[in-house]
Order: structure tokens, then C-alpha cells, then sequence
């Protein structure tokens, strides 16, 4: 069902499956969607969740998905502040909550008052603003990847950093850009954190598991075996946190 919750800047949307009572996961999304290419796995993962008895919730975080917030309004803090409220909504109803988080989403949840983090392969800002460049287009229409490494907005071409840039059909803010390399996931610390890695990965992680990273297909695609070997593991760690 699609629900709506409240931030300090306004009112966004959030799909919401299985029970309203129990521990909820909130799935976060990468920023930007990554061409839409793992929302599909997303989806099947809170379904599966859903036919084990858990609750689920995908958010419209602010400038993303449906929401009215313009993208060009799209910043790190504001994000976490939208990640926040559903959190403190859904925590009126539900025991627990739980964040779930996909490549950069693993951005937005570091502020939320969560009972436990499982992040799939974690990214920090300075990664994110790396493969945003390689499809982004400057004010001037020249591919962002063209400037390398230097893409804080006093050296793209132009009035281009008083302008957007636009990524995979969405216009953003050029000054974000500029901020995402102060930005990470959430660290170890008191509350439980666990982090999943496909076995082609070479970073650290709790739990590698076989797949292909679905954003690097082509095209989205659903991939119901890897989805369903994430979200077991999701219920797995949720069972044992609330033990």
C-alpha cells in the first residue's frame, strides 16, 4: 500500500508491505536510482520479506523517485532529514526498525535512530561522485567525466556550476557534486551493522554472496535469486538482532 510520512521539509510518499506491527526494514535506495536498475531487486527482496512475516517500507526520500521535491534541491542532509521522519513514523508503529541500504544509499541512514544497519555494498560519497561523473552532463552539455577528477563547481566550464548537471535525465545541483566526498555509510559502533558484498567484490564484508551487481547490467533487469538470497539474510539478522 502506499503510505505518506512527514519531514521537516514537507510530506513524501512510501510503499509499504506486510504487517503494520512487529520490526519494519526501511530499504534505501541508491541516489539517483542508479538507472533505475535496483529497484526491481529492492521490490522482490520486501516481498519475500513480506511472505516471511516482516514489514517493509520503500520511501520516496526528498528529490527522489515521486517525490515533488525538485532533483535540483537534492542534498546529503536533506536526505537524511526525509530517511529520518519515515523512521520516526514508522516507529510509532512498528517495535523495531531496521534500515536496509543499497550502494549509496548507505549514505542516508547514518543520523536515523535505527535498531540495526544492514548495508549491500556500501558507498561512500567520494565513490558515488566518481560513477555519477561518467554519465553526467555539465550545463554545457560536455560529459562530466571529461574534467577527471576535478568536479567541485569553480572548475566546471562555464556558468555551469551556478547551474545543473544532469544524470541519467535528472538535473541536480552542481554544487552537489562538491560535497559528496565529505560523506560516508555509517560506521561499527553500538548499534548492530552488517554488511553484505557479491564474491566479485574484493572489500570487506560479513557475508559474500554469488550474483551479478545489478547496477552494472545494461539494462534494469530483475533478478529474483539474488534478491531472495538478500532478503533471507535480511530476515536471518533481523531474528538475531531481536533475540
Amino acid at each position: 500500500m502506499i503510505d505518506h510520512y512527514d519531514w521537516p521539509g514537507g510530506r513524501e510518499a512510501v510503499l509499504r508491505f506486510g504487517p503494520r506491527a512487529g520490526p519494519v526494514i526501511v530499504l534505501a535506495l541508491p541516489l539517483l536510482e542508479e538507472a533505475n536498475r535496483t529497484r526491481a531487486v529492492a521490490v522482490t527482496m520486501l516481498r519475500v520479506l513480506e511472505r516471511a512475516g516482516l514489514a517493509g517500507a520503500l520511501p520516496d526520500l526528498p528529490g527522489t523517485g515521486e517525490s515533488l521535491e525538485p532533483t535540483q534541491m537534492l542534498d546529503i542532509m536533506r536526505l537524511r532529514d526525509g530517511y529520518g521522519g519515515v523512521v520516526a513514523y514508522l516507529g510509532r508503529e512498528h517495535s523495531c526498525v531496521y534500515g536496509v541500504s543499497i550502494r549509496s544509499g548507505a549514505l542516508v541512514d547514518t543520523l536515523a535512530k535505527l535498531d540495526g544497519r544492514w548495508h549491500f555494498s556500501p558507498q561512500d560519497g567520494a565513490s558515488l561522485r566518481r560513477d555519477l561523473a561518467r554519465v553526467g552532463r555539465t550545463g554545457t552539455g560536455r560529459l562530466m567525466a571529461d574534467h577527471g577528477d576535478d568536479l567541485a563547481p569553480d572548475h566546471l566550464p562555464g556558468d555551469a556550476a551556478a547551474a545543473a548537471v544532469e544524470i541519467a535525465g535528472n538535473m541536480v545541483s552542481a554544487g552537489f557534486f562538491d560535497t559528496l566526498p565529505g560523506y560516508g555509510p555509517a560506521e561499527r559502533g553500538t548499534t548492530p551493522l552488517r554488511t553484505v558484498r557479491l564474491e566479485t567484490d574484493p572489500a570487506m564484508a560479513d557475508l559474500k554472496l554469488p550474483g551479478v551487481a545489478p547496477w552494472r547490467r545494461a539494462e534494469p533487469a530483475a533478478d529474483p535469486e539474488l534478491a531472495t538470497l538478500l532478503a533471507r539474510d535480511v530476515a536471518d539478522w533481523v531474528s538475531k538482532c531481536a533475540a
